[in-house]
């Protein structure tokens, strides 16, 4: 499906791949459709892609879920999904997610370029990047809760892994917004910096980020990605083994 069709596109420039969302008439409101579209990118992606950046056109990132669509009787609709099984639901659940949580996968880095509203999904697709590049304007806010919902787009323990869970509780109950200096604050924004430098921001940390030998940075994802849940001496092996595969490679004796 086209870009026009599903509100998404994507975008290949060598080591870079960019997602944009491009619905800025309704401030990038999200469908089923653009999540599902999403999820297909993570097939299309060129194996030499190394960095992904994730951004809205227009004056805002994402105002959060399409309520136009969320709220009608049709496919992707509240009332369909209210009408399957538990399981049923489920699945088309995790189907959705999927969108969101290709963005994690260990071969690549992913980067939020937020400007504006980022409401709800738009904050969940902030959270499911690496990095948030926030411009000062930003503002931020888990706004599930209003609709008398839960946020469901893998975005609450990428929340909790950010600024803990009393504060994670803090922000998804009360559906409050943050702006992008608190958000700094708090520990969800990499930088922060003025609405006109966003895109150079992004450009100059995304080649930083290409600098470094891709398996070397494929590496140190995994060891970060994975240091939260194991104890200072599981950390420690882990760094031994993937030093040890390093160095076999740098010598020409990797696998």
């Amino acid at each position: 499906m086209t870009a026009e069709a599903t509100g998404v596109r994507l975008a290949c420039d060598g080591p870079v791949a960019t997602v944009t969302l491009c619905r800025p008439d309704v401030l990038n409101a999200q469908t089923p459709a653009m999540w599902r579209a999403m999820s297909d990118f993570s097939r299309d992606l060129p194996g030499d892609v190394r960095v992904v950046v994730v951004r809205g056109e227009g004056r805002a990132f994402s105002a959060g879920l399409d309520l136009a669509v969320a709220g009608a009787s049709g496919p992707g609709s509240f009332a369909e999904l209210a009408t399957l099984s538990e399981q049923e639901c489920a699945a088309q659940i995790a189907e959705l997610q999927a969108g969101f949580t290709w963005l994690h996968r260990p071969d690549i880095i992913s980067v939020a370029a937020v400007q504006g509203h980022a409401i709800g999904a738009g904050f969940q697709l902030a959270l499911a990047c690496d990095l948030r590049v926030l411009a000062a304007d930003a503002k931020l806010s888990m706004a599930e809760v209003t609709l008398g919902l839960v946020p469901d787009l893998a975005g609450t323990k990428r929340l909790v892994e950010l600024v803990g869970y009393s504060r994670a509780l803090e922000i998804c109950a009360t559906g409050r917004r943050l702006d992008a200096a608190e958000a700094d604050r708090i520990g969800l924004a990499t930088l922060v910096v003025p609405p006109g430098d966003l895109d150079g921001a992004v450009r100059d940390l995304t080649a930083g980020l290409l600098a470094g030998a891709r398996d070397a940075v494929v590496e140190i994802k995994a060891l970060i990605a994975g240091a939260a849940g194991r104890s200072h001496a599981d950390q420690q092996r882990a760094e031994r083994e993937a030093q040890t595969r390093r160095l076999r490679d740098l010598a020409g004796r990797g696998e």
